[in-house]
């Protein structure tokens, strides 16, 4: 199947294409169509141009990160559902 820079696409069009991949296919298909989609939204353009963090952690802060990291790994974490029902929000 060709596809022609003259057609016209909407929803259903670009639905019925994505129908048509191999399953080998939509993996590519999947990241293009979320880069589309992402670059859209002007919070993630202001964070992709935001500069990189080039300011070195303190001993504080790398300790508070392994400590978060831990409590990740062991299951130390609460949902925001959770949080919010606790804080009555």
């Amino acid at each position: 199947m060709t596809v022609s820079s003259r057609k016209s696409y909407n929803r259903e069009r670009v639905l019925r294409l994505v129908e048509e991949l191999s399953d080998q296919e939509i993996p590519a298909a999947g990241r293009y169509l979320e880069q589309l989609v992402e670059s859209a939204d002007p919070f993630f353009k202001q964070l992709m141009d935001a500069p990189e963090d080039d300011e070195v952690l303190s001993e504080k802060g790398k300790r508070l990160l392994d400590e978060g990291y831990e409590d990740l790994d062991a299951g130390r974490t609460h949902t925001l559902e959770e949080v919010k029902r606790e804080l009555d929000l």
